[in-house]
């Protein structure tokens, strides 16, 4: 299969989802209306917040490709390939399926095929890691709350709390041996034995054994050698984390203009970390759809808040993503510059 029809097939599955996507809002187009009127201004302030997010993405992995040799294709190169793959995780089920083998297509030509492959599996995994560290950070916020009798603590939030630290624990610890050791080889060796894919990975495994072992000695390479390198990408990726968590701090502020900004920005944080790890372990849907808005709401009610702030919240970020959504795909289409020029 060629390379153009590849890019054609992810860019079909983007558009379906996307219709979708719009025929499955939670609310009628009426009110919809209403919640964008509402946001007014600062939807554009949220629209402008992810572009500087996104910026800060393409930076993560224009330093990871660094570590491993000369970049030779312009950062607006990367950071359109940026945008286009958030774009078709936010649209694919289980998102990595999309948008990574989207952007390993993409700098193949540029880097070849192994180091694009690693440079893309090491910003997921950077991408994956930064949200571990930014909710092992909501733990300890939300138990620096509690001591100051500032957010309640009971059995039920004692139990949440533990569980994640345990997830968060166990993930870190993972992503940590990924790091020493590499994960590609190890991945496709968990492929195969999934039933569906089990013939698939077995053949990969068989055929690119190689390729994956090379592979996974860059990504330890990186962690080993170029520990400036994987700090500095991790830094990119976890600030990025926190600076997300203006977009809740936007809404709140519509409902709360008088509110104390430090605590609003400290209800953000949280209310993001509990929704963005319950709207993860449900990554399998696409777009989402259903654990990002009951994330949402169980954040939005744990810490006192209305149901009705919890809706609006997630209606305008589901409206923010079909946003960059439809530019992303837009972009896979975009005839411009040459990777080195743009």
């Amino acid at each position: 299969m060629t390379r153009a029809r590849i890019k054609n097939i992810f860019f079909i599955l983007g558009i379906v989802a996307v219709v979708i996507m719009l025929l499955t809002f939670e609310v009628s187009f009426v009110e919809l209306w209403h919640y964008i009127c509402h946001a007014g201004y600062w939807l554009v302030a949220i629209f402008a917040l992810w572009g500087i997010l996104y910026l800060m993405n393409a930076w993560a992995w224009q330093v990871i490709i660094r570590g491993s040799g000369p970049c030779p294709v312009s950062f607006l190169y990367l950071l359109r390939l940026t945008v286009s793959g958030f774009a078709l995780n936010y649209t694919t089920p289980i998102g990595l399926l999309g948008g990574e083998p989207y952007k390993i297509l993409e700098m193949t030509p540029h880097i070849g095929v192994q180091r694009a492959t690693s440079s893309v599996v090491l910003f997921a995994m950077m991408h994956v890691f930064a949200h571990f560290c930014f909710w092992s950070s909501s733990i300890l916020l939300y138990l620096l709350l509690a001591l100051f009798g500032i957010l309640p603590m009971n059995v039920g939030t004692a139990l949440v709390l533990f569980f994640m630290t345990v997830f968060c624990s166990l993930g870190i610890y993972l992503f940590s041996r990924g790091y020493r050791y590499g994960l590609v080889r190890h991945l496709f060796i968990i492929i195969s034995y999934i039933p569906g894919l089990r013939g698939w990975g077995r053949r990969m495994l068989k055929e690119r054994h190689d390729d994956f072992v090379r592979i996974d000695r860059q990504i330890a390479e990186l962690h080993s050698q170029e520990r400036f390198t994987f700090y500095k990408s991790l830094l990119i990726e976890y600030v990025g984390r926190v600076c997300q968590s203006f977009e809740i701090l936007f809404m709140l502020l519509l409902f709360d203009h008088n509110g104390n900004f430090l605590l609003l920005f400290s209800y953000s944080f949280l209310i993001l970390s509990f929704t963005s790890l319950f709207a993860n372990l449900l990554g399998f849907l696409p777009l989402q759809l259903g654990g990002r808005e009951g994330g949402f709401a169980i954040s939005v009610s744990a810490l006192g808040m209305t149901s009705a702030l919890g809706m609006f919240i997630s209606i305008i970020c589901r409206v923010r993503e079909l946003f960059w959504a439809i530019i992303g795909l837009a972009l896979m289409k975009a005839k411009g510059k040459s990777a080195k020029d743009e």
